[in-house]
C-alpha cells in the first residue's frame, strides 16, 4: 500500500503542506519552483503590484499553455476518423 507523502513547498514566501504520493514529489516540487520563477519575473518587472497580482499573472500564463497544449494534442477528431476506419472495414470484410 502507498502512503502518502507529507510535504511542504514553498509558492511565493508562503509555505503549503501538501500530502501527495510518492511518485508525484518531483512533479511538484518543480511546479512550485517554475510558478516561484515566474512570480519573480513579473516582481522584477513590475514594481507597483502586489504578490497576489503576481501570482494570478503567472497563474494566466500557465494555464493559457496548458489550454494552448491541449488543443495541439486533441486526439478525439483522429479517434473518430479510426472508429469509421475500424467500421468501413468491418463492413467490407463481411462483405456488407
Amino acid at each position: 500500500m502507498d502512503e502518502k507523502l507529507s510535504i511542504k513547498v514553498n509558492i511565493a514566501d508562503r509555505y503549503y503542506p501538501l500530502k501527495i504520493e510518492r511518485k508525484d514529489e518531483e512533479k511538484i516540487r518543480k511546479a512550485a519552483r517554475l510558478i516561484n520563477e515566474k512570480v519573480l519575473q513579473y516582481k522584477q518587472r513590475y514594481l507597483d503590484k502586489d504578490t497576489q497580482d503576481f501570482l494570478a499573472m503567472a497563474a494566466l500564463q500557465f494555464v493559457s499553455k496548458v489550454l494552448e497544449l491541449e488543443e495541439r494534442f486533441d486526439t478525439g477528431p483522429i479517434e473518430q476518423q479510426v472508429k469509421e476506419l475500424s467500421k468501413e472495414l468491418e463492413e467490407y470484410i463481411r462483405g456488407e
